[in-house]
């Protein structure tokens, strides 16, 4: 037979243990009644999927040392909080696209379906040269530092894969000799708005990272914020600075 005490002891055990379930489920059978209806609504709500990536890389070749690579990426690159109220004001002081190192004259090819609307058009940025499609969902694609004209013309109609034009550098006049890349932007159909490439197009982005990449300018009031590939701010073209941080993780 078990001591009295030992008896006693179990007995409250097993008794506040009934108490903590019983108020488990009074408090899951109640707590919607003193939840506002739209945080009701919303617990019901399914979480929203993914977006699925629907256009493809713009060049022919996979990556690698000798084909592309990507240098800097989309967002709050460290390049781009240095410049933030030179090159990159305009853009929030946000690197708004995606660079791709690659060789002189690669060719660059259409990410998806779509028509030009921009060969050449400067108001755009990204030169010496650039083009511009528009696609059926009323995303624009930019293709910057071209090394001559695009190989399309406004109001052509193009498909994904098509050829777009050969790539440059952003100093022409070196030849190719400062940073050879492609500048690739996706905007929105007003043209003011830049988003994440990553989202969008279909790559195994991480094996892409061969390059030597500076880093996401890291803000100490909120450190994890804007520090990966995927979470990057969209950018309004005009819009207030959105890197300004008043104590900067120094790298």
């Amino acid at each position: 037979m078990a001591p009295a005490g030992t008896l006693r002891l179990a007995r409250i055990a097993a008794g506040v243990a009934l108490v903590a379930q019983l108020t488990r489920r009074l408090v899951l059978k109640y707590a919607g009644l003193f939840m506002p209806a739209t945080r009701l609504a919303q617990r019901e709500l399914p979480l929203p999927a993914e977006q699925e990536p629907i256009y493809q890389l713009p060049f022919a070749t996979p990556p690698g040392p000798s084909t592309w690579y990507v240098e800097q990426w989309y967002g709050n690159t460290n390049i781009a909080y240095y410049l933030r109220n030179t090159v990159y004001r305009e853009g929030q002081g946000i690197h708004f696209g995606i660079d791709f190192a690659c060789p002189c004259e690669t060719e660059v090819t259409c990410i998806g379906d779509g028509v030009v609307i921009g060969a050449d058009d400067l108001s755009y940025g990204a030169g010496p040269h650039n083009a511009i499609v528009e696609h059926p969902n009323g995303d624009l694609s930019l293709y910057g530092h071209l090394r001559w004209f695009p190989e399309v013309r406004w109001g052509q109609a193009v498909k994904a894969g098509d050829l777009i034009g050969y790539s440059g550098d952003w100093l022409d006049n070196w030849g190719c000799a400062a940073s050879p890349h492609l500048h690739l932007e996706i905007r929105r159909p007003n043209r003011n708005f830049a988003v994440n490439p990553v989202h969008l197009i279909k790559a195994d982005w991480h094996s892409a990272s061969l390059g030597r990449f500076l880093g996401f300018a890291k803000d100490l009031d909120n450190p994890r914020r804007w520090q990966t590939l995927e979470d990057q701010p969209e950018t309004t073209f005009g819009g207030r600075i959105l890197n300004e941080y008043n104590s900067l993780w120094m790298r």
